[in-house]
């Protein structure tokens, strides 16, 4: 579930509690949810729980209590009265008793014939998710009438909820109401992954229908997202420019660099000369132009790559470690010191392929670059290799960055303690039980009363016993 979900049930959950703590009837005003669709669902939800357990007393918005009870007749009920809410009343369109859900249709119907396009602009988002539910087919089949309007779409498509922008473009689509530049230009401009595609794959259609389109095809070349520019590299070649695709080639998008390669390919040219001429000189190299280079090498050119890792630039020595990895061309002798490169990235990289073909490294080694005297990144690269061996080391390490300051590495040594088999390294003779005890009391924070005495049982240290008022205090 996504953080903005989250935050948006947790605000209908609020908006009901705050509705039913009203108490007594007579309260104003009601409060009611302000935020997405997400917020409504879980309101209503909350508001008939809440109900159960408190069946009989008078609330606050005793309408709006009623649209959300839980006994069919009073939400039938509800339903009949004057101006209800047509949030709640969407949400009754897919109620699992039939007599309420024909009752809130006809409401919502009644709705959208008074005032169509404000209905629509307000529900849709609603709507949209109500239609994956067991009763919510109907709720869907009334929005492609609603939205016959070139500008409702268009104030659709400029909505902050993405399933409504995504639904209008859609729609949008299928009315067939845009040209082809100007759906180029609605590819290049868009941020959405999903909608850039929808757009840019119209767009290509219309150009292998109508013919290249030169302004098209450069609006989709300047496209944010990837799949844009990709479709824009593929239209090159009937549009006659295909000399232009090794432009292309050094893109920062891999799906990018692949359909460049192929335009070139088409066209008779070799990418893998172009990248090999890019990578030997050290003022024109970069680092996508040592991605392409090793998306197409052979393992034979690993030392082209070598030689990059003495490059002055960080990015271009970590994607020569990439491209090593790639080629199966890496050597545990060359990437052992990388670890300690100034470049986080490098080390990133380095570790990554250490993990994957080195064997056992030295765990003093390891432990020695997880020291608080080393960079941060150099620590973070360690520690991930000693977790990926495990053992005594990796857990000694991870108790020692409980109180590192950077949260994200920090978060990982607190999960690898959490996760951690005590009993099986005691057992496996891999430490003593002072040892192991002496790490729990240092990480103690970490666990309840209950799982440091299990701990400390199964270890055969007896009771647990806090050595200090503060050993339990949460950081």
């Amino acid at each position: 579930m996504s953080a903005r979900r989250e935050r948006a049930i947790r605000a209908g959950h609020a908006s009901a509690d705050r509705l039913m703590d009203g108490g007594h009837p007579g309260h104003t005003p009601v409060p009611l949810p302000e935020g997405v669709a997400d917020t409504w669902i879980a309101f209503d939800q909350a508001v008939r729980d809440i109900q159960r357990f408190r069946y009989g007393t008078a609330y606050n918005g005793a309408d709006v209590v009623a649209l959300c009870h839980p006994d069919g007749y009073v939400r039938e009920g509800a339903l009949r009265g004057p101006d209800p809410v047509l949030e709640l009343v969407a949400i009754r369109c897919t109620d699992w008793v039939p007599a309420v859900r024909e009752q809130a249709r006809r409401v919502l119907r009644a709705a959208l014939d008074a005032d169509p396009a404000g209905t629509v602009r307000r529900l849709t988002p609603l709507l949209l998710r109500l239609g994956r539910r067991e009763h919510g087919a109907w709720a869907l089949e009334l929005l492609p009438a609603a939205l016959r309007g070139e500008r409702l779409r268009a104030e659709l498509r400029a909505s902050s909820d993405l399933p409504t922008r995504r639904f209008a473009a859609r729609l949008s689509l299928e009315s067939g109401e845009f040209g082809v530049r100007e759906l180029a230009r609605l590819a290049a401009a868009e941020l959405d992954p999903l909608m850039s595609r929808l757009w840019a794959d119209a767009a290509l259609a219309a150009m292998a229908a109508d013919g290249p389109d030169d302004e098209a095809i450069d609006s989709l070349l300047g496209a944010h997202i990837p799949m844009g520019r990709a479709a824009g590299v593929t239209a090159l070649r009937r549009a006659g420019r295909a000399a232009e695709a090794g432009e292309h080639l050094t893109d920062r998008s891999g799906l990018v660099r692949a359909c460049a390669r192929w335009v070139v390919r088409q066209d008779g040219g070799d990418p893998y000369t172009h990248y090999r001429e890019l990578v030997t000189d050290p003022a024109r190299v970069t680092r996508y132009a040592v991605y392409g280079f090793a998306e197409c090498a052979r393992r034979e050119d690993g030392p082209l790559l070598r030689a990059l890792l003495g490059h002055p630039a960080g990015a271009v020595r970590a994607a020569a470690v990439s491209g090593l990895r790639l080629l199966d061309a890496d050597d545990e002798r060359l990437l052992r010191p990388l670890l300690d490169d100034p470049s986080a990235a490098v080390a990133r990289e380095a570790s990554r392929s250490l993990r994957a073909t080195a064997g056992p490294l030295p765990a003093d080694w390891l432990t020695e670059r997880v020291s608080a005297e080393r960079p941060l990144h150099t620590r973070r690269a360690a520690f991930h290799l000693l977790r990926a061996q495990g053992g005594i080391a990796a857990l000694r390490a991870a108790v020692a960055l409980l109180d590192v300051r950077d949260a994200g590495l920090r978060e990982l040594a607190e999960g690898t303690v959490r996760a951690w088999d005590w009993q099986y390294t005691h057992r496996g003779g891999q430490a003593e039980a002072a040892e192991l005890g002496a790490l729990l009391e240092r990480s103690a924070y970490l666990f309840d009363e209950y799982q440091l005495g299990l701990h400390f049982t199964r270890l055969g240290l007896g009771e647990w016993n806090c050595p200090a008022p503060t050993c339990r205090q949460a950081r």
